[in-house]
């Protein structure tokens, strides 16, 4: 029998890296349905539940988010409707028709000052509107009761949308030097693995029960610094990469200085290996 997917945020980064695995790979079983904000407003309960019963839903993959973590400062209103309400609705109406939900959230949910990488049993402690409005959203579907999936990922980026490579690589065509912070520490996931890793959970769709929390990233520890090093590379650039302090990078937000994630569980609970984060950049270029 045929799944009916919903797949919200479809014109952002990671929904628009699904919608090209699913044309390169076929899912005669899946049918996807992309929505945005012009086709669903996720703020809007009544609205999702007519758009669940009218496509017949099966299965949830919220991928629509406020992503402008600065922004988000002075936009706190926006950034909790979308993404504590809009999650919450969602969460809520994949209880009342029993429907799985699989829920893209960040490292952001952390504060960033541990020494170890974080495992999914950590306890969150968001610093910024961005990061609290997320932990939000995630409450409201542990509390929600419906069966999900909360993927916590990091430094997202691919050929869609607004990130860090396509910013590195519009700004290393125009300057001969660029300064670029060196001791916030991480791991980048491109969106594209990200996408692939989303279709293993619809598969698993029957194993998930209850709520689950997972964290996911491409392997590696860097810096941002070491992540346009490398990026300048691929590009075959001469643009210099200077490595500076993230207390000399003007910002209006507290960003995490360590976003390692442990990786354990769901390389695990679903028999995956990780690309490392070289290999997956380069797929990406």
């Amino acid at each position: 029998m045929t799944q009916n997917i919903l797949v919200t945020g479809g014109n952002g980064q990671l929904g628009q890296e699904l919608q090209k695995v699913i044309t390169l790979q076929k899912y005669p079983n899946y049918n996807f349905i992309f929505s945005d904000v012009d086709t669903l407003d996720i703020t809007d309960k009544t609205q999702i539940r007519a758009f669940v019963n009218e496509y017949n839903i099966n299965i949830v993959v919220n991928a629509a988010a406020y992503t402008a973590v600065d922004k988000a400062e002075t936009e706190a209103v926006l950034a909790y409707l979308i993404n504590e309400k809009g999650a919450s609705n969602l969460a809520e109406i994949a209880h009342e028709f029993d429907l799985l939900l699989i829920h893209i959230s960040t490292d952001y949910v952390f504060d960033g000052r541990s020494v170890s990488p974080y495992k999914t049993t950590d306890t969150p402690n968001p610093l910024s509107v961005y990061g609290k409005s997320k932990l939000a959203g995630e409450i409201a579907i542990i509390n929600s009761g419906c069966r999900s999936a909360i993927i916590r990922t990091s430094w997202l980026y691919s050929e869609f949308g607004h990130n860090f490579v396509k910013t590195i690589i519009k700004l290393i065509k125009e300057k001969k030097e660029l300064n670029v912070v060196n001791n916030q520490i991480g791991a980048p996931t491109y969106a594209g693995d990200l996408a692939a890793l989303i279709l293993k959970f619809i598969e698993k769709k029957n194993d998930l029960k209850g709520c689950n929390i997972y964290h996911y990233a491409n392997e590696g520890v860097i810096s941002w610094y070491d992540f346009a090093v490398e990026i300048v590379k691929l590009s075959k650039s001469d643009c210099k990469i200077n490595p500076i302090p993230a207390e000399l990078y003007p910002s209006k937000t507290t960003r995490p200085q360590y976003s390692v994630f442990n990786l354990s569980k769901i390389k695990n609970e679903l028999e995956i290996e990780i690309p490392d984060w070289k290999e997956s950049l380069k797929k990406m270029f």
